[in-house]
């Protein structure tokens, strides 16, 4: 049952996010993954990945698709990625276990090679956009953005240095999943995140 904020209680007798209690599959992802600090380069190029594949498609489609998606990108390694040549992107279009959209894979690919020479790395471009002090918890579904300053500014300066699909909308999303920011409603009873100093 969901409540005028944007809770749903579940069997568990947990409040949570509307999204979150909306089907079994999206129980472990919002209760153990989403909003959690994520760092690491090779973490950050799989949620960027993901979320630009999602672009047009409900997460969970992608979500179902996730463990595909890592068979057929190497594991979201970067450098691997990189390497991949034109018989790669061909492979992956015929593969029916992801989504086969070839301006999606072909920005992958290049979304790879332009990470993978970034002087400092994807993690530290990523986070120098993940507004500090992080905002609080959005008391209601209406109070979630799609889109922020600093994801406006995080998609400009991407899309500048040659990154494709990632636009402001991805970008929040991007900051969303990865603990940038914490949109879980305020009622929800997933544990505050903290921000954990990159390994």
């Amino acid at each position: 049952m969901t409540d005028t904020t944007g809770l749903v209680v579940g069997a568990d007798g947990r409040a949570r996010c509307f999204w979150g209690g909306s089907t079994p599959d999206y129980l472990p992802y919002h209760d153990s993954e989403w909003g959690q600090v994520v760092h690491g380069d090779d973490a950050l190029f799989e949620r960027m990945c993901l979320e630009a594949f999602q672009s047009g498609l409900s997460w969970i489609t992608i979500l179902r698709k996730r463990p595909a998606f890592r068979a057929a990108f190497a594991g979201f390694s970067i450098e691997k990625v990189a390497a991949f040549s034109e018989s790669d992107a061909a492979r992956l279009m015929a593969d029916t276990g992801i989504v086969r959209n070839r301006m999606k894979i072909d920005a992958a690919l290049a979304n790879a090679r332009v990470a993978a020479d970034l002087p400092d790395g994807l993690d530290a471009l990523l986070w120098s956009y993940a507004p500090a002090p992080r905002p609080p918890r959005p008391a209601t579904r209406a109070d979630v953005p799609a889109i922020t300053p600093e994801s406006q500014a995080m998609a400009k300066d991407l899309k500048k240095r040659g990154f494709r699909f990632v636009g402001p909308t991805t970008a929040y999303a991007l900051m969303q999943a990865t603990g940038m920011v914490d949109d879980h409603l305020a009622g929800c009873w997933v544990p505050l995140v903290g921000a954990r100093p990159a390994p």
